[in-house]
């Protein structure tokens, strides 16, 4: 990649997500009332509405539920062709990421987890085939 690649700064509801890729930790929010694990964090429980939320560690594992191939980087930071996809965690939320090292990617693939160093020592979350 020639540029950064443009990630979202971390707020008061982000930051422990962030603040746990740091740490090379995945974490989803998990709702103390009723149990639903969303991803991306939220300030309510979207099964409940509940505001009763805490981070825990997810797994990493998850299957591409959909993926789209771009050929045309929308950003300087993003050179073509890459992967696309949303990944459904092994926890059950869907997740929007890239798929690495994945030449030919396919629904229900099993993926994995694995990590691009930000610059500001965050870590971005992205998947792989297994």
């Amino acid at each position: 990649m020639s540029e950064p690649r443009p990630v979202a700064e971390p707020d008061a509801i982000t930051q422990p997500f962030w603040d746990a890729t740091s740490e090379g930790r995945f974490t989803v929010q998990r709702c103390a009332a009723c149990g639903h694990h969303q991803f991306y964090p939220r300030a309510l429980c979207i099964a409940c509405g509940s505001t009763d939320l805490g981070f825990v560690e997810a797994s990493g594992r998850a299957s591409v539920y959909s993926h789209t191939t771009v050929r045309r980087a929308p950003h300087p930071a993003f050179e073509p062709p890459y992967v696309v996809a949303l990944v459904r965690l092994e926890e059950g939320p869907v997740l929007m990421t890239n798929l690495v090292g994945i030449d030919e990617p396919r629904c229900d693939m099993p993926v994995h987890l694995v990590w691009e160093d930000l610059p500001d020592g965050r870590k971005l979350p992205l998947f792989t085939g297994d």
